[in-house]
């Protein structure tokens, strides 16, 4: 994959690049904290991995990529693990198939970590000797790629956890921090748009090579929502009919919704009450709670996104319409760091325009992953990483309460397929002007 180092990863020298590495590795492990064998070797579907299966998967990675191809003295640690921890990439061989990863139980999570232990520790001692310009590209791709499988470990545990009736919590299921008073961001802010340049330019910073090069696109007047949809207004198109209207939905997606009987978004169930009325609950990484009425609505597919949006009378913004909004915004919100690991309400802005850009649920649009022109992936292993995938998905922006913090930047593309529901996926309205 083509990736432009990070400036201070090539002007601030080893020490800074070895800390780095050793930061994301440590967040990474601290995730999994308070897993149990069983749970990091359970697998809940052929979309989801194991948890073990990640921790070992980011480690083959500067294995074979980095350490295998330039440190002379590296001992492999275990020869099997080539087959059993390869994802996707054809170039270095065959691997354990996707759908029966859930049936490793051997290696044990305890031999995954002594794994993860001898890569850093020589990816550690070649840190800290120094590497070249080209070397230090890799290992921030790398720490990218592991940050990546982060995000993918909590959505997994997630759907892992909602499998068991037990409904167990993966951390604390405390009570959550609200700001009582505070406005949630309503309305709409107008764009002039214009003939724009999108996309991360050279020299910027690490960025993934389907987010470039830059590119003109023509982007016509528009109006885009200050806020996420929320949890209160997907309940009005629920009671509206609108998961039973053919007339809101493309073809596929009515086709998914009757197949797979959606009603609600995933991981929404209803359950009674003393007084009767039924509330919505939904399953979080923090066990059962209430639905948060007032936090944007997660857990659905392009598909919903696209039937809410017919049927609010508004369109899905495309990928170019929020990155412009998003280049003139700070890259803060709701991060996996903050904690909560759910979605939480969008205020107003102070200025009255544009909230919560980046957090809480990555954001639908109405673009396909394609790529843009003068696009080459990479020779050679990298080269798989993304542009063998710009078939039959749709583009997200933002980054989502399960997205590492500093992970994000307006350029950011992210995709699925458009069915897909266990990412912490929701959406934000356009309309043209």
């Amino acid at each position: 994959m083509k990736a432009q180092p990070l400036e201070k990863a090539g002007k601030g020298g080893p020490d800074t690049l070895r800390a780095h590495y050793g930061r994301v590795r440590s967040e990474t492990e601290a995730l999994a904290q308070g897993l149990s064998d069983a749970d990091a070797t359970a697998q809940s579907m052929e979309d989801a991995s194991p948890a073990k299966w990640h921790l070992a998967h980011v480690s083959w990675f500067f294995e074979e990529v980095i350490l295998k191809g330039h440190s002379p003295d590296y001992t492999e640690f275990d020869e099997q693990f080539s087959f059993l921890f390869n994802s996707y990439y054809d170039a270095v061989g065959e691997r354990q198939p996707r759908p029966k990863r859930g049936m490793l139980t051997r290696p044990s999570l305890e031999r995954v970590m002594a794994y993860r232990t001898h890569v850093d520790d020589h990816m550690d001692r070649m840190l800290a000797a120094g590497v070249a310009v080209d070397v230090r590209a890799l290992v921030e791709l790398g720490l990218n790629h592991e940050q990546q499988h982060q995000e993918l470990l909590l959505t997994d545990i997630l759907h892992l956890f909602a499998q068991n009736p037990l409904k167990p919590a993966y951390r604390d299921p405390g009570p959550l921090a609200y700001e009582p008073g505070r406005a949630l961001a309503t309305g709409y802010t107008a764009f002039e748009g214009g003939t724009l340049k999108f996309g991360a330019e050279r020299g910027s910073g690490f960025h993934f090579d389907c987010e470039g090069p830059v590119c003109e696109q023509l982007v016509q007047p528009f109006r885009l929502a200050n806020g996420l949809v929320t949890g209160a207004e997907w309940l009005r198109f629920i009671k509206d009919g609108g998961y039973g209207n053919p007339l809101r939905w493309l073809s596929d997606g009515w086709a998914n919704a009757q197949a797979e009987g959606w009603q609600a978004p995933l991981y929404w169930e209803k359950r009674d009450t003393a007084a009767g009325e039924p509330e919505w609950w939904t399953m979080t990484l923090r066990g059962m709670q209430p639905v948060d009425m007032d936090a944007p609505v997660c857990h659905i597919s392009y598909f919903e996104a696209d039937a809410y949006a017919s049927w609010a009378g508004k369109r899905l913004p495309s990928e170019f319409e929020l990155e412009l909004a998003a280049k003139s915004t700070p890259v803060k919100g709701n991060f996996a760091s903050s904690g909560r690991l759910r979605p939480a309400p969008v205020y107003a802005a102070e200025d009255g325009g544009v909230a919560g850009l980046f957090g809480n649920v990555w954001q639908w649009t109405s673009s396909s992953f394609a790529p843009y022109r003068g696009f080459q992936p990479n020779e050679g292993v990298t080269g798989e990483y993304n542009g063998k995938f710009m078939s039959g998905q749709q583009v997200l922006r933002g980054g989502s309460c399960a997205t590492p913090e500093g992970h994000m930047r307006p350029s950011y593309r992210n995709f699925w397929h458009p069915e897909k529901r266990w990412q912490f996926t929701g959406l934000r309205l356009a309309e043209d002007i």
